[in-house]
């Protein structure tokens, strides 16, 4: 397979909320309370919400910007590439980049719907959870059905109302969640508990998958206090592990059998080692834990189950066989720090051009539109859905790099980013 023949499909990406998100989506009653986008005196931008104020940390928005620019700090919308928050001109960064369409992680709204969560009159929080979605559905992936994979969130202290949501999602072309990698740091109760069993039972009948992104839980990976900002970075997927281990071992699988999860930014390279880990323990441990998984293995169980993701990870791509090969997709995570814009078909080439043009296939875009159930050649036809193709319909499109304005730079270190770490700002 050449290059240009690919046709990609990015299983995680993020939106930039724009300043008119809510317009005409809140009821009348609740709209002197909506979060409004203010300008700070330090020039950078900040939703204020209930008298409190949160800004997109640099690390969410850089792409088109030099490394050395990169930092914690917050910014403005004015520092970023309007692809960011701009749907029309995401479209254009997607076609210069050779991608054919993203799922998109809310970026203010939280993963795991966190401002809703914290917002202490429910009726309220219900209402501009329903009007984000509506606004994602409709003034984002609406513009362009070709090109966006709907992504809800759901109101985590009810899972009555989770259920509904799902449903109420599910009618209106939206087959996926965001969800919490470990719910107990959020004082609610864990994956173990069967509070969730209405939230499950909804995602079974609808076919929803419920994506887990690294951070949605607010707890940043554990390292010393003083140790440099990139050793946390370096062990993001880590969370996501224990996630794997949780739902493996969990009885939802058992209750639930069909519907799936996607390990949203975890890398694929921790897998195999994982199965073999976990199918050990089965062997030895089973007779006193009383685990039972049939006559599966818990690896099987984990490769019907489970969608595994990944930006780059050449090692994963070698082992593709021992993780399952009908399990794993591709992230661009543009425009976070980790994303490969502008040049991911380049990246992604070097290490899947040797592979058979199946695997290519399944890995690059055949998986995702399968679990996402997403179907974009009535709309656009498939030689128009090719990193060729599309990058010839963007040519105009500059990529290089872009400055900002300087302003002061939190210390580089793991206590930094702690302090910092907005609760659900991916690495």
């Amino acid at each position: 397979m050449n290059l240009d023949d690919m046709i990609l499909v990015s299983v995680d990406d993020h939106v930039i909320e724009p300043p008119d998100m809510w317009d005409g989506r809140v009821p009348k009653k609740y709209l002197e309370h909506a979060p409004k986008l203010v300008r700070q005196a330090d020039g950078t931008d900040a939703w204020e919400y209930f008298g409190l104020k949160s800004s997109n940390a640099g690390l969410n928005a850089v792409a088109g910007r030099p490394p050395e620019d990169y930092g914690y700090d917050a910014q403005a919308l004015s520092d970023m590439r309007p692809g960011c928050y701009d749907v029309h001109e995401r479209v254009r960064d997607m076609s210069a980049n050779g991608v054919l369409a993203g799922l998109n992680f809310p970026s203010w709204a939280g993963f795991a719907a966190r401002q809703f969560l914290r917002t202490p009159d429910k009726d309220l929080a219900l209402a501009l959870l329903r009007a984000y979605n509506d606004w994602h559905i409709e003034g984002w992936c609406g513009e362009y059905p070709d090109r966006f994979i709907p992504l809800g969130v759901v109101p985590v202290w009810d899972p009555a109302l989770m259920a509904e949501e799902v449903r109420r999602l599910s009618a209106r072309g939206c087959h996926a969640v965001t969800f919490a990698e470990n719910t107990v740091p959020l004082g609610l109760p864990s994956l173990h508990s069967d509070h969730w069993d209405p939230f499950w039972a909804a995602c079974e009948d609808e076919q929803t998958v419920v994506c887990m992104h690294i951070g949605a839980s607010g707890v940043p990976a554990t390292t010393s206090e003083d140790a440099p900002a990139g050793v946390p970075h370096s062990i993001t997927a880590v969370g996501l592990i224990g996630a794997a281990a949780d739902l493996v071992f969990s009885n939802i699988f058992k209750k639930f059998p069909t519907f799936k999860f996607a390990l949203s930014e975890g890398g694929i390279g921790w897998v195999p080692y994982f199965l073999e880990k976990i199918d050990k323990h089965y062997e030895y441990h089973k007779a006193w834990t009383g685990e039972d998984f049939g006559d599966k293995l818990p690896s099987q169980v984990f490769q019907e189950r489970i969608i595994t993701c990944f930006i780059e990870d050449s090692v994963g791509i070698e082992m593709r066989d021992k993780i399952g090969i009908d399990t794993i997709t591709w992230e661009c995570d543009y425009p976070h720090s980790d994303s490969t814009w502008p040049t991911s078909p380049e990246k992604l080439f070097k290490d899947i051009s040797h592979i058979p043009d199946e695997d290519i296939n399944k890995i690059t875009h055949e998986n995702a539109m399968r679990a996402f159930q997403f179907n974009p050649y009535p709309v656009r036809p498939r030689e128009k859905c090719t990193v060729g193709a599309l990058r010839a319909e963007a040519a105009d499109v500059y990529t290089g790099y872009h400055h900002v304005a300087k302003r002061p730079k939190l210390p580089p270190t793991a206590a930094a980013l702690r302090e910092n770490h907005h609760p659900d700002e991916a690495i």
